[in-house]
Order: C-alpha cells, then sequence, then structure tokens
C-alpha cells in the first residue's frame, strides 16, 4: 500500500500526496473510482530509476471529501499545475489512467503543463464516455446517496469488478471500496458521478494535436468502459505510435496486467 504523509491546500480542498525513490520526476495520476492506490504495484518497479510522485484527486482516496465540493474534471487539471509547482517540477515523466488521461491532457493544453514522456493507460479523453451506472446516478444522485450502507457497499464492489478483467482480489476491493463508504464517503461516490460531465473533455478534444513528447498509448483490449477502439484514435491523433492493446485486461489494467504498464513506462523512458 502507497503511504501519502504529505497534504497540500489546493484551492480551499486538503489533497494527499507521496514520493519515493531517486532519480529524475515521474508524476502517476490515477482515474475514477480509484485513488493512488492503483500504483502500488506499479511504483516499486520504478523508484530504483525515478522520484515517483502520487496523490489522490480533489475528492478521492485520502484527500478532502465534503458536501457542496466541487470535484469535476473542471478542477483536477488545476490542482495537478498547483502540484507541480509546489513540488518544482518541469516536464516530469508522467504516467496517467481514466480521468487521470483527462487531467493531464486538460493541463497541458490549457494551464501548459509539458512532459518529458507521457504513459496513458486507457483513459477517459474521447466522446463517448461513462458507463450505465454513472448514466442513471446522474440522474437520481439524491436517491443512491441516501440508500442503506448494505446496498451502497453490494453496488460499489460490483461496479467495481465490472472495471477488470479477472476477479478482483479481497486487498483491491477493499483498498479501492472504503474511501466510498460511510457518512462522508459514501454521499462523495455518488457526488463524483453526479459530476461527471463530457463537457470537460470536449473542451480539449477539438484542441487535440500531437504531443511534443514520447507518447505511449496503451489500453485493456478486453476493456467494458471504453472500449479499445478509442484507445487507437487517442493514439492516433496524440503519439507517432499506435495503440499497444493489452490482452486478458479491462479497464484496470493495473489489477489485470501491471507488468505490461511497467514495461510500456520504461520502454517510453527509454526513447526519450
Amino acid at each position: 500500500m502507497l503511504k501519502l504523509p504529505y497534504t497540500s491546500s489546493i484551492d480551499g480542498n486538503a489533497v494527499r500526496w507521496g514520493k519515493v525513490g531517486q532519480g529524475p520526476p515521474l508524476v502517476a495520476v490515477h482515474g475514477t473510482p480509484f485513488s493512488s492506490q492503483v500504483w502500488r504495484r506499479i511504483v516499486p518497479h520504478l523508484q530504483d530509476c525515478r522520484t515517483v510522485y502520487y496523490f489522490d484527486l480533489i475528492g478521492y482516496g485520502q484527500s478532502e471529501m465534503r458536501e457542496g465540493q466541487d470535484v469535476s474534471l473542471g478542477v483536477q487539471n488545476g490542482a495537478l499545475a498547483a502540484l507541480f509547482r509546489e513540488w518544482g517540477l518541469d516536464r516530469p515523466d508522467v504516467v496517467a489512467h481514466d480521468f487521470g488521461g483527462a487531467t493531464v491532457l486538460r493541463a497541458y493544453y490549457l494551464d501548459a503543463l509539458r512532459y518529458r514522456t507521457l504513459t496513458i493507460v486507457d483513459a477517459v479523453a474521447m466522446r463517448p464516455w461513462g458507463t450505465p451506472l454513472v448514466q442513471h446516478v446522474r440522474k437520481h444522485e439524491a436517491a443512491f446517496a441516501e440508500m442503506p450502507d448494505y446496498m451502497h457497499r453490494a453496488i460499489l464492489r460490483a461496479y467495481l469488478q465490472t472495471a477488470a478483467r479477472h476477479p478482483l482480489t479481497e486487498e483491491a476491493l477493499d483498498l479501492y471500496s472504503t474511501p466510498w463508504t460511510g457518512p462522508v464517503g459514501q454521499p462523495a461516490f455518488y457526488r463524483q458521478i453526479a459530476q461527471m460531465d463530457q463537457a470537460f473533455t470536449d473542451e480539449v478534444e477539438q484542441r487535440y494535436d500531437r504531443i511534443d513528447c514520447p507518447v505511449s498509448v496503451l489500453w485493456g483490449r478486453n476493456d467494458d468502459w471504453i472500449p479499445y477502439e478509442t484507445g487507437q484514435r487517442l493514439a492516433a491523433v496524440l503519439s507517432d505510435r499506435d495503440c499497444t492493446p493489452i490482452p486478458e485486461a479491462g479497464h484496470l489494467v493495473q489489477e489485470d496486467r501491471p507488468e505490461a504498464i511497467v514495461a510500456e513506462i520504461l520502454n517510453n523512458l527509454a526513447r526519450a
């Protein structure tokens, strides 16, 4: 389990983060409905050659959760830019998954952040996106936020499993579900879903062009949340390389095939 011993205040939000390793910086950005713990099986293989920075997005994981909080994609790129400034980073290597992909792309095109290399994993970046649960919760947020705890836990665990090709371990299910339970976590889970708006990716999708660093796009071949074909389209506009399919992996490649992500990151580092 990754430790997040540091807290930064960003636009009134407490954001938890950590760093390990040695050498040039690499920043890992997670997606929804996960946390920085998605990188716990990736980071140990990178820390001998990189100082790895990781954090929980605003309203996720160990970061602050509160009623009325803006946790949309519209604020996450600003948080990433603020952390870059706090950490004193200039063109770090970056790896991003799901909403993390949207966050680093918004930061690139809207906040002028620049990267030494960029590795993108099953990113939320191109329309259409949003699972059936997302579409339903957006219509009935209050009903979901107030349902009995046992019902919420059952839905949450079932939903998390749909992200992976293979059965998630109890360790993984506990890590990913625990922040979203209890009187603070349960409404926070449905809050972040209710604020999922395709307008935030539409805003930058029209700007997509070849990024000025080596870009690797890899995708779970069995992703039931965002199809592999989306990864192909994304790679075609951002990178000079085709999308890399990861066989026997769903949306949550970090659980299904973590070694594939490590190999792709190291390969991308070698290209820079």
